[in-house]
């Protein structure tokens, strides 16, 4: 049986293990329609050009874990931002983990979907968001709906800046052959809130696992919202994520991405403006190699005017690796006033890797400032034989070069500790110790 046909068959199943009231069972009702019409998406559709999902759909994933896993933090240790103090919000194979996770509802709610979507109390709070900004066309996204069950909910009241931040953390165990997870997020940051959120997604096992992710973040009236997502998985495990932002008056939203590993990630990532005075930041590094395939597409969208929007990726592509960034902005023709950047560059080591890049601007709007761009090139080696002119070794010349090309990205990091970690990561990825504190 196909992937999508035992998707399908399985909904009614997964409806009659879970609780709803009769509100979020017609969503669901309604998504998985959606899904069944339109399928996965292919190589023919122009968002999806330069990215096949047809080796992941023939394996025999399970749409449900057959038991739940306990792990005991000190192997999973290394996987969390260890040395802050942080909310945590844990689970292992789509399931959540108590003992591991550290929630609370004082003065403010962090804690389960599963809770939110099933207890009176929130119902208020679900039919205001819930599904409210995700693109209920889209094909990933609506079989992510048709079977959200478990993921974070945070809602940040008014006037509240969260004390420290939020780790949300899916594992992988590897207790089934081959697993499927659609993890749903709900963030709510009230008018004049702050909140920092870390994600990560990581397989410890080498099974194949497939992540379809999806979280909706609504940003009220002067709002600010950190997101630091952290992509380092295995060669076995592939993310399909998919990220949407709703920005009111005054907001301020930035998006982190740093893609490391996994065998196919796929960002989705889309920003709405819904008054004027809105900043909206999208940064991101990817570090690859192998056949890894790591494909970044983001959406802004300019409504109002006096907004500003900053987007900038690194790319450093070796072996048979592949990068693909799809880039838009749409300016509407009210949104005048708008300052929108956007910024993709991406270095090649080797003629074997490959990147396809497609920044693009819709302008209707006449009085605006905006720019976009890409550049695909290979290290400068006038610099690389400087660096060796002053005792510098070639390798360690060229991990400092592609350092200092991701270094800008790192600058705009708010969180030291995770700063301190991506800069790790870079380092291993690089396979050099730099020689200084990162």
């Amino acid at each position: 049986m196909e992937l999508k046909d035992k998707l399908v068959s399985s909904f009614m199943a997964f409806e009659n293990q879970i609780d709803v009231d009769t509100s979020v069972h017609d969503i669901r009702s309604e998504a998985i329609k959606i899904f069944e019409e339109k399928g996965f998406p292919t190589k023919k559709e122009e968002a999806w050009k330069y990215t096949s999902l047809n080796t992941l759909l023939k394996n025999d994933f399970s749409v449900f874990p057959k038991e739940e896993v306990a792990l005991d933090f000190k192997d999973i240790k290394k996987y969390f931002i260890h040395d802050i103090d942080s909310y945590k919000i844990v689970f292992i194979d789509g399931v959540y983990s108590s003992h591991l996770s550290e929630t609370t509802h004082e003065g403010m709610d962090i804690c389960l979907m599963s809770a939110a979507l099933h207890k009176p109390k929130y119902r208020p709070v679900i039919d205001n968001y819930f599904n409210k900004v995700a693109k209920t066309d889209d094909s990933l996204t609506s079989l992510n709906t048709a079977f959200s069950k478990e993921g974070a909910y945070i809602h940040i009241p008014k006037n509240k800046a969260v004390d420290k931040p939020v780790q949300i953390i899916h594992f992988a165990t590897g207790n089934e052959a081959a697993i499927m997870l659609q993890p749903r997020n709900l963030i709510i940051v009230d008018e004049n809130s702050h909140i920092q959120i870390i994600e990560r997604h990581q397989s410890l096992t080498e099974n194949p696992v497939l992540t379809n992710s999806v979280t909706e973040i609504f940003a009220d009236k002067r709002a600010v919202v950190d997101y630091y997502k952290i992509q380092n998985d295995v060669q076995s495990a592939s993310l399909i994520d998919n990220t949407y932002i709703s920005q009111q008056r005054d907001s301020n939203a930035s998006v982190h991405t740093f893609s490391f590993g996994g065998n196919i990630t796929r960002n989705n990532l889309n920003f709405y403006h819904k008054g004027e005075h809105i900043d909206s930041t999208l940064k991101g590094v990817t570090i690859v190699g192998d056949k890894q395939h790591v494909d970044h597409y983001s959406l802004v969208h300019h409504a109002q005017p006096n907004c500003e929007s900053h987007q900038d990726y690194k790319g450093i592509y070796a072996d048979r690796s592949t990068g693909v960034f799809n880039g838009k902005i749409v300016v509407d023709k009210i949104a005048q006033k708008t300052n929108a950047f956007q910024q993709n560059n991406n270095i090649l080591i080797n003629d074997k890797a490959t990147i396809n890049t497609k920044p693009q601007l819709e302008i209707f709007a006449d009085d605006v400032k905006c720019s976009h761009g890409c550049t695909i090139g290979q290290l400068d080696e006038e610099a690389l034989f400087y660096l060796r002119t002053r005792g510098i070794p070639e390798k360690e010349g060229r991990a400092l070069l592609m350092y200092a090309f991701a270094n800008n990205v790192l600058e705009s990091v708010k969180i030291p500790e995770v700063k301190r970690r991506i800069n790790k990561l870079i380092a291993t990825k690089l396979g050099v110790n730099l020689g200084f504190d990162l």
